[in-house]
């Protein structure tokens, strides 16, 4: 019995490295060697390989995208992540930033994982 307990906990463990929080989605993310710990987003981004952004494992459009934040906003300040895919174009990144500054946000980061220097 313990030995699935163990089994479990180590799978879990393992796919919950993959996962961005708040994308639902697995991503690779690219690395940078001048990544700084930033503060807990308000919401986070994903954008995939194939140009899809999802917020909380949903696909959403560019419109969808900037209504869901124009509400947020109403709520008070938000700080939102781009956790994209390191073979996502630049141009769906920048797309999807667009749409988060057209929602009236600049407090924009992009995800990265450190690499050593």
């Amino acid at each position: 019995m313990i030995d699935i307990m163990m089994f479990l906990l180590v799978f879990f463990v393992v796919i919950s490295l993959n996962m961005i929080a708040g994308t639902g989605i697995p991503l690779e993310i690219p690395g940078s060697k001048t990544t700084q710990q930033i503060k807990a987003s308000t919401i986070t981004v994903g954008v995939t390989r194939d140009g899809k952004a999802v917020v909380e494992g949903r696909a959403v459009s560019a419109e969808e995208l900037k209504n869901r934040l124009v509400k947020l906003k109403q709520d008070g300040p938000i700080d939102v992540v781009l956790a994209g895919d390191k073979d996502a174009s630049l141009q769906t990144l920048l797309a999807v930033m667009d749409s988060v500054r057209g929602a009236g946000i600049s407090s924009v980061g992009i995800a990265a994982k450190a690499e050593r220097k």
